[in-house]
Parts: C-alpha cells; sequence; structure tokens
C-alpha cells in the first residue's frame, strides 16, 4: 500500500543557472566576440595596407623606368639633324623638390605609332598640386611631334596624369665635373647639349603608412662630350 507524501518533504530541485552567473557568462562572450572583431579586423586592415604599398612601389618603378628609357633616348646626333632638348627645370613647392623636365627622346617604347622609329618625340614631366590632397601633386606627361613648330601646353592639350601622390621630384645633371640642379641644352656648344649622367629621386605618397622614396642614375648613350 502507497504511502502519500507529507506536505513538509521537500523534493530535490534540478541543476540551475543564477542570473549573475549568466550575465557573467555573457560578459565573458562579448570580450571574446570583441577581442576576435578586433583582430580580424586589424588583419583586415594589414592585406589592404600591404596592397596598397605593393600598388604604389609598382606604380612609383614603372614611372621611375618611363622617365629613364625616354632620358637614355635623348636625341644627339652628329650626322642627321636632330633637335637637341633637355631642358630640366629646378623648382620647390611647400620645401619639397618638384622639378620639371622636357627632353626629345627616340625611344621607341613610348611612341603612339607603329612604324618604330621615327621623328623624335619630345616628352615633357610636369607638376601641379592636387585639389584633393594637400602636400600631394598630379606628375602629368605631355608628348608631341618634335616636328611641331608650336609645341602644345597643360592650357591647350590633355596630358597623361601618372600620379596624383607625387611628394618630391628631383633631378641633378652631371656635366662631366660638377652636379647641377638643372639644365638647359640650348645654351651649351653642339656636342655638349647632354649630360654625362642624370639623377633621379621620386617620392610618392602613401595613404596609410610612409612614403616611398626610389632613386637612379640614367647615362643617355649619346652624351658624346669633349670634355
Amino acid at each position: 500500500m502507497m504511502r502519500a507524501p507529507r506536505l513538509h518533504e521537500h523534493r530535490p530541485y534540478a541543476a540551475a543557472f543564477t542570473l549573475i552567473e549568466i550575465m557573467l557568462a555573457v560578459a565573458i562572450l562579448g570580450m571574446v566576440l570583441l577581442m576576435l572583431a578586433e583582430s580580424f579586423h586589424a588583419v583586415a586592415g594589414s592585406k589592404v595596407h600591404g596592397e596598397n604599398r605593393i600598388a604604389i612601389d609598382q606604380a612609383a618603378r614603372t614611372i621611375l623606368s618611363q622617365m629613364s628609357n625616354e632620358l637614355r633616348g635623348a636625341v644627339q646626333t652628329p650626322f642627321i639633324a636632330s633637335r637637341v632638348i633637355l631642358l630640366g627645370n629646378a623648382r620647390k613647392e611647400g620645401g619639397a623638390p618638384m622639378d620639371t623636365f622636357t627632353v626629345s627622346t627616340l625611344d621607341p617604347g613610348h611612341r603612339r605609332s607603329l612604324e618604330g622609329f621615327g621623328p623624335e618625340d619630345t616628352v615633357a614631366y610636369v607638376t601641379t598640386p592636387n585639389p584633393d590632397h594637400r602636400g600631394w601633386f598630379l606628375l602629368k606627361r605631355i608628348q608631341y611631334s618634335s616636328l611641331l613648330t608650336k609645341p602644345p601646353t597643360l592650357e591647350n592639350s590633355s596630358p597623361v596624369v601618372l600620379a596624383n601622390n607625387l611628394i618630391s621630384l628631383h633631378l641633378r645633371y652631371f656635366d662631366g665635373t660638377n652636379w647641377r640642379e638643372s639644365w638647359d641644352s640650348t645654351s651649351l656648344a653642339a656636342g655638349q647639349a647632354l649630360p654625362a649622367e642624370i639623377a633621379i629621386d621620386l617620392k610618392m605618397g602613401s595613404g596609410g603608412g610612409a612614403a616611398l622614396t626610389l632613386s637612379t642614375a640614367v647615362s643617355p648613350p649619346m652624351a658624346f662630350q669633349a670634355w
């Protein structure tokens, strides 16, 4: 015969979490998720920064290579009439070198025509302030036939923008004895219109890191000086 439970008897309660334990667990979980989010953000930021750095490096090296090729193709021929032009203008913007130069070049790598070598082209590199980023400049390139009697200017031509993050561009010219900050082939004797060597220092800005600086030296093959 079964005995009815007495009123004062207590049954054991099932195990459960208290409100404080639940709140503590939620707080710990939130801290873990926050640390994971910060780690993911740091990794993503590093990836973007690295890719941006690589892109700037590739762009700067391409520009430096293009300048070097065109300076190596500077025209100075002793037997065939050519328009010898190398004008290097030393200038500063905001305390930083912001040089410009114009060169008459036979370099076929940047010719727009398909026939290969032909009448030389004149190439000019100029800079203007970047209206969207203080301290940066636009590096522009103008190309036209050296046969033109009225060369185009920034006002009446459409220059190609090579970079919008230029910080400084410094060129120096070695005349066989001394380094010069500027160069004017029109004021020099025949056969000495080109320098023996040209040094180029290019500095490009980065959106979130240190600026990138590249340097090189160019020896124009046609620079047959009689020093």
